[in-house]
């Protein structure tokens, strides 16, 4: 029995150490962490070319009191907003708050959005509105396809891309080459809000979003082995061609994500760190994917199995305490007769 006892004791504390690690997980958009030099926020003050200004734009883009248009609903558009400070957070998340809308029917529209941690900023160029070639992660929010032997997946479609300089975006294939993960998503013309999350922290990058106005993050690419520098530049950009949509950028919000690390790790110049993924297989292999989604380490499989673990030994520790009470009250029931 003691034996029993001590086995249930442990199991319970492993799972409160589990959920407290799940909890810790949870994107909470802490305003305490809440780097403001790095946000974008209404009324937008800050915004301009002014040698003081935390942010600049170009080409199409109009700032306005209520959005950031990057491009209006006309063909042929390129527009963009880049923070001028650079980030030197080791873990940081970013959430982007996003209308895509227009009077272009279904398939009738394009092209999209993209969100930009990159080396270099401002510079317009055929992908999205941004240059080709790119060092960094961008995050595409494709409106269009261009491929049409690619039937396996819906647009609006959202993916992640690593570049170090020496990967040029696929767009008739709609960047599945070089893709690392993604998701569909329903984001044009919504009369709610919807949300883009990104998260990098210890290696992982993580998108989630939040298009069905349900208040909830809804996971879109978990990969592992992602690896960043310090002081690149966050933006955003947009384009169209011979269709077009508005597309709007409300907020852009960057959270500092509170990470102990190696002693190693810390001492690590990350500023000279070279944008890179570990891969267990090749981005090349999500043409074969139908999903175009997959994990990038085995890590997130013993995650799942952790859980469910957890999750029996929680169902387990409660049966046990439920009938140890419920003997307890019989003992005092006894008692009283």
């Amino acid at each position: 029995m003691e034996n029993i006892r001590a086995f249930l004791s442990t199991a319970f504390v492993f799972l409160v150490f589990e959920l407290c690690l799940v909890c810790c997980d949870i994107t909470d958009g802490n305003a305490e962490h809440l780097k403001r030099e790095h946000s974008l926020m209404k009324p937008y003050q800050g915004v301009g070319s002014s040698p003081t200004s935390q942010w600049d734009f170009s080409g199409s883009t109009l700032v306005t009191s209520s959005y950031v248009r990057l491009t209006p609903d006309e063909r042929s558009k390129q527009g963009s907003i880049w923070n001028t400070v650079p980030c030197y957070l080791k873990d940081w998340e970013m959430h982007v708050q996003f209308k895509v809308h227009g009077s272009g029917k279904k398939n009738l529209h394009g092209d999209g959005i993209a969100i930009w941690y990159t080396k270099d900023r401002l510079h317009p160029g055929p992908v999205f509105g941004n240059q080709d070639q790119f060092f960094g992660l961008a995050i595409f929010l494709d409106t269009f396809r261009n491929d049409l032997h690619g039937m396996d997946r819906s647009f609006p479609y959202i993916s992640a891309m690593v570049n170090n300089g020496s990967v040029s975006y696929d767009h008739g294939k709609d960047g599945r080459s070089s893709e690392l993960g993604g998701c569909s998503a329903e984001i044009r013309n919504r009369e709610h809000d919807t949300y883009l999350a990104i998260r990098y922290s210890k290696g992982r990058l993580t998108v989630m979003v939040d298009v069905e106005d349900k208040n909830e993050w809804k996971e879109c690419i978990d990969i592992g082995g992602v690896r960043l520098p310090t002081g690149y530049f966050f933006g955003a950009s947009a384009a169209t061609g011979d269709l077009s949509d508005n597309h709007d950028i409300i907020s852009m919000k960057l959270y500092q994500l509170m990470v102990e690390h190696t002693l190693e790790e810390e001492n690590l110049d990350w500023t000279k760190i070279e944008p890179s993924v570990s891969l267990l297989k090749s981005p090349k292999d999500n043409i074969d994917d139908p999903t175009g989604n997959f994990r990038g380490t085995p890590l997130t499989g013993w995650k799942v199995f952790l859980l469910l673990l957890c999750a029996l030994l929680g169902i387990v520790v409660c049966a046990v305490v439920g009938a140890v009470v419920f003997q307890k009250r019989q003992e005092r029931n006894k008692r009283f007769y």
